[in-house]
């Protein structure tokens, strides 16, 4: 996970390169300028190694969902914002994103996949997390913040992998 930010300008926002010259393009940045005066986190080049057992990167990956939301706090951000393949946005949106289903699709990084903006507010994401994601995202956060470096296997939601 590449975390960028919080952005100043929008032109620092470098997921808004998939949308040039495409349909969508002046939307997004549009969307971008108007949260930037209130803290834009970009999350890049999210993945889980799929050599990894079914299960654990399942919970991997719901874990990589999450560390959306505590970048964005701990960088004292009012906004997470990824691109994702549209196979991945599920798991984000469990996490409280929220999609700009309005901008459309890109093939990005090629014609394969269909690239999708999604988006946390910090503010509302808990009313659109899902209760599984949201009760490890509230234990997480009491972790963080009282300086933890280990969770239980138990409230990690990764079968032990944190």
């Amino acid at each position: 996970m590449r975390v960028q930010g919080p952005y100043t300008h929008v032109d620092e926002v470098n997921a808004l390169a998939a949308w040039a010259g495409r349909p969508g393009e002046s939307a997004l940045r549009k969307r971008v300028a108007d949260r930037i005066p209130e803290g834009v986190v970009e999350v890049k080049a999210v993945w889980a190694d799929r050599g990894l057992d079914r299960g654990k990167r399942r919970a991997l990956g719901a874990a990589l969902d999450r560390c959306v939301v505590h970048v964005t706090s701990l960088l004292r951000a009012r906004y997470g914002f990824v691109t994702a393949g549209e196979h991945a946005a599920e798991g984000y949106r469990t996490s409280g994103a929220r999609s700009d289903w309005w901008i459309p699709a890109v093939p990005f990084p090629d014609h394969r996949y269909r690239t999708v903006p999604l988006w946390w507010d910090m503010r509302t994401y808990r009313s659109v997390a899902a209760e599984s994601q949201l009760t490890l995202i509230e234990a997480e956060q009491l972790a963080l913040a009282a300086g933890d470096t280990e969770l239980p296997a138990d409230l990690t939601g990764t079968g032990g992998l944190a």
